[in-house]
């Protein structure tokens, strides 16, 4: 990235948000689902994590949500113009950590 570019960004905050609004970039990476696909979500009528994840199977995938449900909480906070603690988190479902099938099983490793 260029001295200029860096230094435009850095002035106008409102920069980054307009580049990544345009680009379809991908949030939840188990499931690709993209950005436009959240926002698109949350206009339908998804209040929170929850709501996201029922339209779009967002934070379902392999990692159950590790990896993207802070993107998702931001772009919830930014969309609904809410504070951080007024956007409800997903709800934990067993197991909370990945298990093996051997663990399931009962035998030992």
């Amino acid at each position: 990235m260029k001295f200029e570019e860096s230094r435009f960004q850095r002035d106008n905050p409102d920069y980054q948000e307009e580049v990544l609004i345009k680009q379809d970039i991908i949030i939840c990476r188990c499931e690709e689902i993209t950005l436009s696909e959240i926002i698109q979500a949350i206009k339908e009528g998804a209040k929170d994590i929850n709501g996201v994840k029922r339209r779009t199977r967002a934070g379902m995938g392999l990692c159950q949500g590790r990896t993207c449900e802070k993107l998702i909480q931001q772009i919830l906070e930014k969309e609904l113009k809410k504070f951080p603690k007024n956007v409800k988190m997903g709800t934990d479902r067993p197991p909370i950590k990945p298990v093996t099938f051997g663990e399931l099983g009962g035998k030992d490793q």
